[in-house]
């Protein structure tokens, strides 16, 4: 690469690191807010809400990183169309598609980017996540063990604690059942324990009190006890299944085996289809992107009001590269054989970058007014 190939490329990168990172960070906000509420309120520690959170940056990576290669391609390009940068390579000889090596190049760096994220990364923090899930939904004491507050670990069950010992003896014990309808049953008890048996958890509570109320014949029955065990196990069901996300699957499984896969049962063949192509299809938009942010700028040349208009174009045209990565996933989705769909916004993409790149090397003006010239002398 040339001297000013490397050097427009860093500024590529340079700023794609900056935007990138704003955009992660104004995601990463909007989640942390909602998974810290969830999992400090289910009375778990920091560490695990951080985790937690380095399981789910993959994921949040792989939706930004198109929009942070295209705002760094429209940043970089027009700093150095209004600095003349661009004006004076051209002047030496650069034509519009030489110009656009470095871009090109840089949207080959972010593909590889992509490419590890949605093939190796995002596959395996999926997983794990999942793994680590499972974990704490299985984890009775994260979900029971908070004194002084009123939980509420299922659907219509809630229980309170109000000291806990060093020893681990739950000190005046309420649980309300109301999963029922029909009817609800309140224990209280002055004393309690957490016992494991295997995947079976067992509160056994002593010295308490029972009350069942039937609704349908409003009757109260009250039993009092010296101790009782109460299976929380079906209390605290959690969502587990054997079903992998669709986006866990590892791609060597989904090229050599689709048809063995266990997930075949719950994901069509469309499903699995559209998920392989479009992991390879996400690479490839961000060379689209990045070459549409930087040719759309060129088209125009200089001028002293800048580029804004180039620059909105543009961006009109991401939004209909994303619109269109909607629009054709759900035809490969019902027919798999029509994957090749699913490259359509980019090859849409890279043909507009080829016209704007085309049009900034022979813009239609002089020639239409050469063409003018021409049939007003004839």
């Amino acid at each position: 690469m040339s001297r000013y190939d490397r050097y427009v490329l860093s500024q590529f990168l340079l700023f794609f690191g900056f935007f990138a990172l704003i955009l992660v960070a104004v995601f990463w906000i909007n989640r942390a807010v909602v998974l810290f509420d969830r999992l400090i309120g289910d009375g778990q520690s920091a560490l695990v809400f951080l985790e937690f959170t380095a399981l789910s940056l993959p994921n949040l990576i792989r939706m930004v990183l198109p929009m942070a290669a295209f705002a760094a391609a429209v940043w970089v390009t027009n700093r150095l169309n209004s600095e003349s940068e661009l004006t004076v390579m051209q002047a030496t000889g650069f034509s519009p598609w030489r110009l656009a090596r470095p871009a090109l190049v840089f949207g080959l760096v972010t593909a590889a980017m992509m490419s590890a994220l949605t093939h190796f990364l995002l596959p395996a923090s999926i997983s794990q996540l999942a793994v680590r899930e499972s974990e704490v939904a299985r984890n009775v004491t994260a979900k029971l063990l908070s004194e002084g507050s009123f939980l509420h670990p299922a659907p219509g069950v809630a229980f309170f604690i109000r000291e806990i010992d060093p020893d681990g003896t739950l000190r005046d014990v309420f649980l309300s059942d109301r999963r029922d309808p029909t009817q609800t049953i309140i224990y209280t008890g002055a004393k309690a324990f957490l016992v494991r048996d295997n995947e079976a958890a067992n509160l056994i509570m002593v010295d308490g009190l029972a009350q069942r109320l039937d609704t349908e014949s409003r009757t109260l029955s009250t039993t009092v006890f010296a101790d009782f065990s109460y299976n929380i196990s079906s209390v605290l069901k959690s969502d587990e299944s054997n079903v992998r996300n669709i986006r866990a699957i590892a791609t060597l499984e989904l090229i050599r085996g689709r048809e063995s896969l266990p997930e075949r049962e719950i994901y069509t063949e469309g499903h699995l289809v559209e998920e392989l192509h479009l992991r390879f299809a996400r690479a490839l938009i961000c060379v689209a992107v990045a070459l549409v942010g930087f040719s759309a700028l060129l088209v125009g040349g200089f001028s002293r009001f800048g580029v804004w208009r180039q620059a909105f174009g543009a961006f009109v045209l991401l939004i209909v590269l994303e619109m269109l990565r909607g629009v054709v996933s759900e035809p490969v989705i019902e027919n798999p054989d029509l994957w090749p769909l699913i490259y359509l916004p980019t090859a849409v993409g890279l043909a507009f970058a080829g016209v704007f790149l085309q049009l900034a090397a022979r813009p239609l003006a002089p020639l239409l007014k050469r063409r003018h010239a021409q049939e007003a002398r004839s």
